[in-house]
């Protein structure tokens, strides 16, 4: 991923001998006595040479080495990286996580985080308190989501009969995965904005086609550029020879782009919406009357875009993942069948409020979410103090990460750690720290309990629904891709697709 910059890197180094020397004069700045174990290192570039997917599969081969606290720089960065269970605790008990509380600031996200004001990458300060506050009010709340089941079993719904429809089409052959991105993608703008842009004729009404090409080519661009290399965050001398300029470019280009959306989106509301909708944009919009300086044009984009990028791939990788895991087990898939059929009214499609009758459902998704979670390395923090961390010393400033991967294949916590065993999740866990999928402490996902609810009401209604096998009888390959933060199957999903006689009348 990486090769062509180190191309450039090694003809430029006779320029930047001098900054040898500076580094040396850096890193000893500051140092500490008891800082954690370091692998060795090269010259001005650190330990970059082993930024290599999958990265938590490397820091895990690493650790084993130099120990669960382990400390590598990435040119000027220092980086801390956690694969103990133990020390996650201590990182986000109640002495510590507030000073982990930060994310780091790197230029390359300046612009679509709006100079660092969105609930990504805010500081942990009043604004960040702010904008957490509404949207667990206005969208993640467990009484915003207890008020709006229908919505939610209705994109389900439509997704389902997308399906029936393209499996009586292509001799029962479907392709999940844009059936996944395009379920998780309404179901957020459904609620933030009122409208869906994915789907196809079937889902998106005529007038919005043009708004939804435009809306889909600009999701698609983010998350490129989110994923994109950027050896310039770590080498910023990278600059003065021109790296880093063409992204810069298509960051600003893109955000121009994403602003005249969202600001025709914003219009929309003003004219169409009124506070108590059940719409988040509305309710942004009163807030804005009332604290206009607070409540800027730019923190409403900001967090609309940050609620649609945070809360629609990483859920969709999870379902087609979980789909993935069930095809390659039959006798769990049909366990989890043997379930819905006996606890849920065959004459109807399953609700959100049978989730919490339907335990073996939640044993799948938390099984699923340990073995593949979305984001294998958790969305990283920055120290704001100098802390202590599994008796060592973290300087401040220093980005922390946490490897959930490592920490949910464990072999001191897990039996059989690289096993699909739903009935692990039988008995509750004793340590809430031993599967982090959605994070941990003050900024973990506060969409938590809406991907919980998503996810089981999507999988159980697909097993529901339809009768699935793969395409040959083989195996699904399991073969991961890589982006900088995401896990996604490398092979979109595709399965046969059947469906059952009891509900074929749900999809006509």
């Amino acid at each position: 991923m990486l090769e062509a910059y180190f191309s450039h890197l090694f003809l430029l180094l006779i320029f930047i001998i001098p900054f040898i020397v500076f580094m040396k004069l850096l890193n000893k700045t500051g140092t500490k006595s008891n800082l954690p174990p370091s692998p060795p290192s090269f010259p001005i570039i650190g330990h970059l040479l082993m930024i290599k997917q999958p990265l938590h599969e490397n820091l895990q081969k690493l650790s084993q080495k130099f120990g669960s606290v382990m400390l590598l720089h990435f040119g000027v960065r220092k980086f801390v990286v956690v694969t103990s269970l133990s020390v996650v605790e201590e990182c986000f008990n109640q002495n510590n996580d507030v000073g982990v509380s930060n994310r780091p600031r790197l230029p390359a996200a300046r612009n679509m985080n709006y100079n660092y004001t969105t609930l990504t990458l805010a500081p942990y300060d009043y604004l960040w308190r702010s904008l957490r506050r509404v949207a667990a009010t206005d969208f993640f709340s467990t009484t915003h989501l207890a008020a709006t089941p229908h919505s939610r079993e209705h994109e389900v719904k439509l997704m389902c009969k997308h399906i029936y429809n393209e499996s009586q089409k292509s001799q029962q052959v479907v392709e999940l995965e844009s059936k996944f991105r395009a379920l998780m993608n309404n179901i957020i703008t459904m609620g933030l904005i009122g409208k869906r842009y994915f789907g196809g004729d079937m889902m998106i009404e005529k007038g919005d086609m043009e708004v939804a090409h435009r809306f889909q080519e600009i999701m698609e661009e983010s998350f490129r550029q989110i994923n994109a290399p950027k050896l310039e965050e770590f080498l910023p001398f990278l600059r003065w020879f021109g790296i880093g300029r063409k992204f810069e470019k298509e960051s600003y280009e893109l955000l121009e782009k994403t602003n005249e959306l969202l600001d025709e989106f914003t219009t929309e509301r003003r004219r169409k919406g009124s506070p108590g909708s059940g719409i988040m944009l509305d309710n942004l919009l009163a807030l804005q009357e009332a604290e206009p300086q607070l409540y800027t044009q730019d923190i409403i984009r900001g967090l609309i875009l940050t609620i649609i990028l945070t809360g629609t791939e990483a859920p969709n990788f999870a379902l087609e993942w979980t789909m993935s895991l069930l095809l390659n087990n039959r006798k769990v898939m049909q366990k989890l069948k043997n379930e819905i059929d006996t606890k849920v009214d065959s004459n109807r499609l399953l609700q959100e409020e049978d989730l919490d009758r339907l335990s073996y459902l939640q044993n799948v998704i938390n099984e699923s979410l340990r073995l593949y979670p979305p984001v294998p390395m958790l969305l990283p923090r920055e120290a704001s103090k100098d802390i202590m961390i599994g008796g060592y010393s973290v300087p401040r400033g220093t980005t922390l990460m946490v490897n959930a991967w490592a920490i949910h294949r464990d072999p001191v916590f897990w039996n059989n750690p690289d096993e699909f065993i739903p009935e692990r999740f039988e008995e509750k866990l004793e340590d809430k720290y031993k599967t982090i999928p959605f994070g941990v402490g003050r900024r973990g996902c506060p969409g938590m309990n809406l991907g919980y609810r998503v996810l089981g009401l999507a999988l159980g209604t697909l097993i529901q629904a339809f009768e699935w096998e793969t395409i040959d009888g083989g195996e699904i390959d399991m073969t991961a891709s890589y982006g900088d933060l995401l896990m996604c199957k490398l092979k979109p999903l595709q399965a046969l697709c059947k469906p059952r006689s009891n509900m074929i009348a749900h999809f006509h």
